[in-house]
């Protein structure tokens, strides 16, 4: 793994570039995440294949870059990623769960080889009954939680981690991804992720949908979805239910949708089984 920085309004943005082949792949990761959530898809590929994925602002080693935040924002930075690594029209583009709003946003700004959008980039509508700040206490509750708390060291901050129902998988690539979060502080660690970052970050998503779906409509290259079965917590229904897969393959008719048969949000881009898979889908450019 190379590290550097890249120059954006405020700071500079950290990224990593696994492998060192000229075929590109850049990478935006989601919520709360680190560009570490790409890691062992990074360290999968075959030769002649880079993978580069930035940790977004208010996130990992890109922390103290200050807002505005939004997925707008986001998409805008990634711009200045792909401006700094010479992205082209083979270039491939890719995003996991909020990362892929961003990388559809950012679709509509350069043209790639494509898009692949790993378990996100459709609009989601609110459930019935709830505002945008209900449904994103429900959805993110547990994580928020977190970015609040200090823990009494790293290891106790792992901990926490592998009592995830939806990690209970634990390998040494999720373990690589938590330490990589971890923060020292006063009394104690934690979570790089900005609560301020994030909570913008998650009304945008939940309320700015008719932009996101403008977006998906106005995307001028190949564009596919693959998405997990399961959900944040390991729930049988998942993130993008088949439902609302269905609507948008309806409104999208090139859209290619795929499902990794077991697997949840988060195993989807760790277990190697399911890395195998989006490692495929994402160096197959006739696809």
């Amino acid at each position: 793994m190379y590290v550097e920085n890249v120059p954006v309004p405020g700071g500079e943005l950290r990224l990593a570039r696994f492998g060192d082949g000229p075929n590109l792949i850049i990478a935006v990761h989601g919520i709360t995440a680190s560009l570490m959530a790409w890691a062992a898809v990074g360290e999968a590929l075959p030769d002649g294949w880079t993978l580069a994925a930035m940790d977004l602002r208010g996130r990992g080693h890109s922390r103290d870059v200050p807002g505005p935040f939004g997925l707008r924002a986001h998409a805008d930075d990634v711009e200045r990623v792909a401006e700094h690594l010479g992205a082209d029209e083979t270039t491939v583009l890719t995003g996991h769960s909020m990362g892929a709003y961003v990388a559809v946003l950012h679709s509509v700004q350069r043209t790639y080889a494509k898009t692949v959008l790993v378990d996100g980039g459709l609009p989601l509508p609110l459930p019935p009954g709830r505002n945008v700040d209900q449904t994103l206490e429900a959805t993110l509750g547990p994580a928020l939680t977190r970015l609040s708390q200090i823990f009494p060291d790293e290891d106790s901050y792992v901990a926490f981690f592998q009592q995830h129902p939806a990690l209970q998988d634990w390998s040494p690539a999720v373990d690589r991804y938590v330490r990589y979060d971890v923060l020292p502080v006063e009394g104690g660690v934690r979570s790089r992720a900005v609560e301020e970052a994030v909570r913008t970050d998650g009304r945008w998503l939940l309320s700015e949908t008719a932009e996101i779906g403008a977006a998906l409509h106005a995307i001028g290259h190949p564009l596919s979805l693959i998405r997990a079965p399961r959900g944040l917590l390991n729930q049988e229904v998942g993130l993008l239910p088949d439902p609302l897969a269905e609507a948008w393959r309806a409104e999208l008719p090139d859209l290619r949708d795929e499902v990794v048969p077991d697997c949840n949000h988060y195993t989807i881009a760790f277990d190697p089984r399911c890395v195998r898979v989006l490692v495929e889908r994402l160096t197959d450019i006739r696809q």
